[in-house]
């Protein structure tokens, strides 16, 4: 099989790449994975190839599958006017050519999975959502889905399109956690306004699991049926369908249970709380993130039969990285 990833050397895709290259391997199955960079000068693992935008515009290469997870990180920096600009450049400049691409592909690729959160249902409090949920209008929403509306273009040139909405992805070594690992150690942690905003995670053992789900049971033409019916799909601009699926842990937990989850976990006390008025202070619109909560369910995942290894985020926690 032949893999091509834009944003393979983030926090994720790098996940990807490596478990699937091990799977592979144990399997005796051969496997060629490639990122897409724009610096073809870009450290990389041995067993990774490494292609430059430009070098894509010319491809004669065929993929089986490509994963689009290229974007600025939503959460890095306070959300300004150019920011905003930034964050849906990010997105939607990859998606761009993987589309070029796509199109003048004389065998087309198998099935592009695109990125996206759980931003795109909007802030619906403890409203339970899933796949077939509506959404609230906000920034997230808009951002989500501009850049699925670009990825569903590659149904016209007949690429089956699947959607990974993303909650708030858990490991030790990356994402939102490494950053609250400092104040947490310190024993300044503490939970974000009032603590009753449902927070939506995942592990990233088990975000990268449902990818390989996802892609190998899309892959097998005997499982993967898409009809106008499916709950869990959205229309394409060609007038058909293409599968959502939410990447999160069947049990969300609200601010105030993940911080002291937390701190139980590096025996650290957490007695501190920023108030919301403060968040909004210091974060402006982006404290939305902090403080509006939403309660993602991974209906899909779960009625196709996918198991997750971390069904509590205590687990997550101690079967993930030593501390």
């Amino acid at each position: 099989m032949n893999i091509l990833i834009s944003g393979g050397s983030g926090f994720l895709g790098s996940a990807f790449s490596q478990e699937l290259l091990m799977r592979y391997q144990q399997m005796g199955k051969e496997l060629q994975i490639t990122w897409l960079t724009r610096d073809s000068n870009q450290a990389h693992p041995s067993d990774i190839t490494m292609m430059t935008y430009g070098e894509l515009a010319n491809s004669e290469a065929y993929f089986d599958v490509i994963l689009n997870l290229a974007g600025a990180g939503i959460a890095d920096a306070r959300w300004s006017d150019d920011r905003k600009e930034q964050l849906l450049a990010s997105r939607m400049k990859p998606t761009k050519d993987i589309l070029a691409f796509v199109a003048r592909s004389h065998v087309k690729p198998k099935l592009l999975v695109s990125g996206s959160a759980i931003g795109w249902y909007g802030n619906q409090g403890v409203k339970p959502l899933t796949e077939s949920s509506g959404f609230q209008t906000d920034f997230a929403h808009q951002l989500c889905d501009d850049w699925e509306q670009l990825a569903l273009q590659a149904t016209e040139f007949g690429v089956p399109v699947t959607l990974v909405r993303t909650g708030v992805v858990i490991h030790p070594t990356g994402g939102m956690l490494s950053k609250l690992l400092t104040p947490f150690k310190m024993g300044v942690g503490g939970q974000l306004g009032d603590g009753q905003q449902i927070m939506s995670w995942i592990s990233r053992d088990d975000w990268v699991a449902a990818v390989t789900f996802v892609i190998e049971q899309q892959l097998d033409d005997s499982t993967f049926q898409v009809n106008e019916n499916t709950r869990t799909a959205r229309h394409t601009p060609s007038n058909k369908v293409a599968k959502v699926y939410n990447l999160t842990a069947p049990n969300p937990v609200t601010n105030h249970t993940f911080t002291k989850t937390l701190g139980a976990w590096l025996h650290r006390p957490t007695f501190f709380t920023l108030p919301a008025f403060l968040l909004k202070l210091i974060f402006g619109e982006m404290s939305t993130l902090l403080i509006d909560g939403q309660k993602v369910l991974p209906k899909a995942l779960l009625d196709g039969g996918f198991e997750f290894k971390h069904q509590t985020l205590k687990e997550a926690l101690e079967q993930q990285a030593v501390k």
